[in-house]
């Protein structure tokens, strides 16, 4: 959609609709999760805007009963892989197995579906198996497709894949290569819930009652919401902004920010600008706005830059990791005026 054109019509009742989803969304993992209320919306967000997503945090924090609880809420289907050392590609996509037909006899080659054939699919502790394993996600994850002995089967949509990373282990784990962590549209980090957020998970997990999780979502709807955000109007302003924080992570760029020069090996590249428009823009939905702000842009941008800028050895000896810089880059770049756009 041209930016300055607006939603009319049908756009503006779906959007409507999109916004009452995101609330019954939001209301449903609440009965399972307490707390991690930025995270929820950040998934909701990847969901909105078709985009995988990272989740790193300490083992406890409840990474996949979340995603767990999401598809259900959503009404999709499920899967979950937990990675190991010995894991292989087609223990992901499947595999060509040698069948007999019961009524002729005739054998012939049959291709079994593997886990990554569902809507939402939890990649469990992803750094834990070797790269040319984590690999097999790529093209499923890009291409919407999975190729077994030369040929392609198409996956069902909606597709996501949301992985999980422990990040205080390292022994025996295999870093995602930097092609791979670009595939990811956010990267979020859950953190400890406060006392009283904690008072309440153990006094709800310690009971027998197990509360049950309504879908609130049809897949046609679900389908409906995203194109949705693509048909979302951004406005020039909101643009620029999107490109001036990427670019000021690049520390040989002309507009680069000053931590970024000291502290930053590789900067964000163009999918990040992308990222950060189409999140804004499912932001923008989710509360139900007819516009992308620059503060949706604002928002997106940790989420979207923190594993795609990579410190150097400055910054590891100064104790500055990616959030900080992240922080420092949003406090330097200046939000562009209407007038320069």
């Amino acid at each position: 959609m041209n930016p300055n054109e607006k939603l009319h019509g049908n756009d503006l009742a779906t959007l409507e609709e999109a916004a009452a989803s995101a609330r019954l969304l939001e209301a449903e993992i609440a009965k399972v999760i307490v707390g991690q209320r930025q995270a929820v919306r950040a998934m909701m967000t990847a969901v909105m805007a078709q985009g995988h997503a990272l989740l790193i945090g300490v083992p406890g924090l409840a990474k996949t009963l979340l995603v767990r609880t999401l598809s259900q809420t959503l009404g999709w289907s499920f899967r979950r892989i937990q990675f190991t050392p010995d894991m292989m590609p087609s223990d992901i996509i499947g595999m060509e197995l040698l069948q007999e037909d019961p009524t002729t006899g005739r054998r012939e080659m049959k291709f079994v579906h593997g886990p990554v054939f569902a809507n939402l699919l939890l990649a469990d502790e992803i750094n834990r198996t070797p790269p040319k394993t984590q690999s097999a996600l790529l093209e499923a994850m890009q291409e919407l497709t999975v190729t077994s002995l030369g040929r392609s089967y198409p996956l069902e949509r909606p597709f996501l894949v949301f992985a999980t990373q422990n990040p205080i282990e390292q022994e025996g784990t295999y870093p995602l290569p930097e092609a791979q962590l670009d595939r990811f549209m956010f990267s979020l980090w859950l953190d400890y819930p406060s006392r009283s957020e904690e008072e309440a998970i153990v006094s709800a997990t310690t009971e027998e009652r197990t509360p049950e999780v309504k879908p609130v979502l049809t897949h046609e709807k679900a389908i409906a919401f995203q194109r949705l955000v693509r048909r979302m109007p951004a406005a020039q302003h909101a643009v620029s902004y999107a490109v001036a924080i990427a670019r000021a992570t690049r520390p040989r760029d002309e507009h680069a920010a000053t931590c970024a020069k000291r502290y930053v090996e590789w900067g964000a590249g163009p999918r990040a600008s992308q990222h950060m428009i189409l999140a804004a823009k499912a932001l923008a939905v989710l509360d139900g706005r007819t516009a992308v702000s620059a503060g949706d842009v604002r928002e997106a941008a940790p989420l979207v830059l923190r594993h795609r800028v990579l410190p150097n050895y400055t910054a590891a000896g100064d104790g500055v990791d990616a959030n900080e810089i992240v922080r420092r880059i949003l406090d330097e770049v200046q939000e562009p005026s209407y007038a320069a756009v």
